[in-house]
């Protein structure tokens, strides 16, 4: 009997052989484009592009979080792009909309045209006023689905690839993420006590976790006695409440990272899908990981670049300052806050903060984010200008 199992057993082998021969192997992915990106506030990503026929170059920015693509319902105006109200809504942090949409129009980037889009419009004004500079759209799920595309945030360049095989270079971790229009990524999190959930993997989120309200409340999770800071996000629809603070440790794959900033959302209209999800992960901590984007094979590829080290943004201030007709103004001081005993108040023009009258929203932004600094800001009011002096809080120490 040993004498016969040994043929069969051999034939196997070779039934195997020949079946593993004929199996199809996708051509590689070829590099097709290369271009340039801007990181904003909290490690948004914005790029360049021009819509259909249209000459103007328009800004998007290019985030994960989108389950289309996108334009802003003034950009479309003013380009005059042809719209048509739909039966579909779309749910952003602070509300729940039915939506317009611009059917078969072409994205012009740079090497690269991609036909054949239908866009959804949306009022993405507060994102202007909030980064101080146009956002004409988002990009996501219908670029992202048709390629494979590499964000190196040490270059701040966008690697575009035709879909195939490709090797992933050494040294990061393979992230399978379910994907159906959003990705849905596994992490483990720390703080009174230590669990496992999933959360969206959102590149346009400039913050670096965001914790639905009742998965915090249901899951016992923050330290009872743990400090929260009152504070709003800006996003689809609007504005919308939330606290701030930080939780003790968050680990992705075999990369943790210990006192993450995180935000607690009450999300009245479901965006976090709890209790499917527990909230999200942003750009903030995702910024520190160069990514390969290859959606037809489920996968994400993370490699730690030159960011991953950089210290967390644990300022505060409770200032919440827009671009308004072309001017810099305080509209939002949250009680209690160092903005509230600085002695803002809304309708404030900054002029200057530490000597700088450079009129950018982002760089005061960046002034504004060192803990424990005491700045001078020059506000203009109606009975001329006003110099206050305002301490940026440390949510890590609460000083």
């Amino acid at each position: 009997m040993r004498l016969l199992t040994i043929p069969i057993f051999l034939l196997l082998l070779s039934v195997s052989f020949v079946q593993a021969q004929e199996e199809f192997i996708p051509p590689p992915a070829k590099l097709i484009a290369k271009f340039p990106f801007r990181l904003l506030t909290g490690g948004i990503i914005t790029l360049k592009a021009r819509l259909s026929n249209f000459p103007d170059t328009l800004n998007f920015i290019l985030d994960t979080g989108s389950g289309g693509i996108s334009l802003d319902s003034a950009t479309a105006d003013y380009l005059k792009v042809p719209t048509t109200l739909s039966d579909r809504t779309i749910r952003g942090i602070a509300g729940v909309r039915r939506v317009y949409f611009s059917y078969r129009q072409s994205l012009h980037l740079p090497d690269l045209t991609v036909e054949n889009l239908d866009f959804h419009i949306n009022d993405y004004d507060v994102l202007t006023s909030a980064y101080g500079e146009k956002i004409d759209g988002i990009i996501g799920l219908s670029f992202l689905s048709r390629y494979i595309v590499g964000v190196d945030y040490d270059s701040l360049k966008i690697s575009v690839y035709t879909k195939g095989t490709i090797k992933y270079p050494r040294g990061g971790y393979l992230l399978k993420p379910t994907i159906n229009s959003i990705p849905i990524m596994s992490a483990s999190i720390k703080d009174n006590r230590s669990l496992t959930s999933r959360f969206y993997f959102d590149t346009g989120a400039g913050m670096c976790l965001l914790l639905s309200a009742d998965f915090v409340s249901d899951s016992n999770f923050v330290k009872p006695k743990r400090k929260w800071y009152a504070t709003q996000a800006e996003g689809l629809g609007g504005k919308a409440p939330m606290k701030q603070g930080v939780i003790r440790q968050i680990q992705v794959g075999p990369y943790r990272f210990r006192n993450v900033p995180t935000y607690i959302f009450d999300d009245e209209y479901n965006v976090t899908a709890y209790p499917s999800l527990a909230g999200l992960i942003g750009n903030d901590l995702l910024r520190r990981f160069n990514l390969i984007i290859n959606y037809e094979r489920k996968d994400i590829y993370m490699i730690p670049n030159s960011h991953y080290k950089e210290q967390f943004d644990y300022s505060y201030t409770g200032l919440g300052m827009y671009v308004v007709d072309g001017e810099i103004q305080v509209v939002d001081i949250m009680p209690e806050s160092p903005a509230e005993q600085a002695g803002f108040k809304p309708g404030d023009v900054i002029m200057a903060v530490a000597n700088n009258f450079s009129n950018n929203i982002q760089t005061y932004k960046n002034l504004m984010q060192t803990p424990g600094e005491k700045l001078k800001i020059l506000v203009l009011r109606k009975e001329g200008p006003v110099v206050l002096t305002m301490k940026v809080k440390n949510i890590l120490t609460g000083r």
